[in-house]
């Protein structure tokens, strides 16, 4: 079977979506019962091949989500995986997903929401919180798989570049949380879905609900899901001279 998928892919070149990907699947098993061959390939979960550029251009922030549609467990923990590969500074991962599953706290961030009706519609509602002190939690072992000299370079550069320094730490988590959101929003419009970046809620109220640790922080939730009703066209592109600055101001 991956023979015969590969060499048509390879004939036949182009970024196929999830739904065009499935009914090539679905011919090649109705071949497959008259011409059998190595059918392992048909139970590995198929993924959008939407390519990067394409992802950036037609994500966009979905305010209507199909409240009965659910995402698998593995396209739940491939968005995960994914997340984690986002980078950070010192490789210190200080992302904290909360993956909002209970739909009675969802009603109840909803309240805190603005009544917005993403918060519970959608899949999946994930509130991207961090934790400051990551930093100084067991730091050994962000850099254990490296090099013993580049553990003993990096390990306490973490400390002497954040101790002491609350807003050094602070800036860190909002730039990784930045990064990470941004890696799930062209993630899942990869995968065929939609998202919303949301930071109209009450963050005091949401830390409450989600029992916050004192040391962590929220930057923003993500809704994200089968969405169904488009985006509204973009509002107002600025020009490029307005936004790239070549050199100096």
């Amino acid at each position: 079977m991956d023979i015969f998928f590969h060499l048509f892919l390879f004939l036949f070149p182009h970024n196929f979506s999830g739904t065009e990907t499935n009914k090539i699947i679905a011919h090649f098993k109705i071949i497959n019962k008259q011409f059998p061959f190595d059918s392992d390939f048909l139970s590995i979960p198929v993924y959008n091949t939407m390519d990067t550029h394409a992802a950036i251009t037609e994500r966009r922030s979905v305010k209507h989500f199909d409240p009965n549609h659910a995402l698998t467990d593995e396209e739940t923990n491939k968005i995960f995986e994914l997340a984690m590969l986002s980078p950070t500074a010192f490789n210190i991962q200080h992302w904290r997903i909360v993956n909002v599953t209970d739909k009675a706290l969802r009603q109840s961030i909803k309240e805190v929401a603005w009544n917005q009706a993403q918060v519970t519609d959608a899949s999946l509602l994930l509130i991207l919180t961090a934790d400051l002190k990551a930093w100084e939690k067991e730091p050994q072992r962000y850099w254990k798989e490296a090099p013993q000299g580049v553990q003993d370079f990096m390990v306490p550069a973490i400390h002497q570049y954040y101790d002491g320094k609350d807003q050094v730490q602070r800036d860190e988590t909002m730039r990784s949380m930045g990064i990470v959101g941004q890696t799930i929003m062209l993630a899942v419009k990869a995968m065929g879905y939609d998202s919303c970046p949301m930071d109209g809620f009450d963050y005091d109220a949401v830390g409450k609900l989600i029992s916050l640790p004192d040391d962590h922080v929220i930057g923003y939730m993500l809704a994200i899901g089968k969405a169904t009703e488009p985006a509204r066209p973009r509002a107002g592109q600025l020009p490029m001279d307005d936004i790239v600055v070549q050199n100096t101001f």
